[in-house]
């Protein structure tokens, strides 16, 4: 990283009160405790599309769905928006469970903090068809995450775009 970047980086860090950056900026601060904002956001992420992956199944269905706040905006560019989680959910279960499943591209995860309120998650995403395991399409996303009182992680935000066919296929 340059140093001028490198220096805007620590200044941001400074400015907004936190020790460490992400760990997709390459920047480490001088203290990285033991929860790191970006390995919870990766396993947060992790776990979410772990439950979406098999939504065909009712109990992974809610376990999915205990990741959004009930008010929930999801913004999708070929999909539109739903404002609640139960209109997500409508969506995500009438075509997504058992049709496809959802891959993060690795090494596509950013994760951003928001003083006093939680992280902006930002990457990319490939998803599979489920009989073939083709993953033909790809697309952007951002996740906004809030850290509830009761330190769990909650999205309440969800913009999914730039909806492409993916040229690894």
């Amino acid at each position: 990283m340059p140093k001028a970047a490198l220096a805007c980086a620590l200044a941001a860090a400074a400015w907004l009160g936190i020790d460490h950056l992400s760990a997709s900026t390459g920047v480490e601060g001088a203290a990285a405790g033991a929860d790191d904002l970006a390995a919870t956001i990766a396993r947060l992420d992790a776990e979410v599309f772990d439950a979406f992956n098999r939504c065909a199944d009712p109990a992974q269905l809610e376990r999915h769905a205990s990741y959004f706040d009930p008010a929930v905006e999801f913004y999708h560019d070929t999909g539109g928006v739903t404002w609640t989680r139960e209109a997500m959910l409508a969506n995500t279960r009438r075509y997504a469970c058992g049709t496809f499943t959802r891959e993060l591209v690795p090494g596509s995860l950013a994760v951003y903090p928001v003083r006093d309120f939680g992280a902006i998650a930002q990457g990319r995403h490939r998803f599979c068809q489920t009989g073939t395991g083709k993953c033909e399409g790809l697309a952007d996303f951002t996740i906004v995450w809030q850290r509830q009182q009761d330190g769990q992680w909650r999205i309440t935000r969800v913009l999914s775009y730039g909806h492409r066919a993916n040229p690894g296929t």
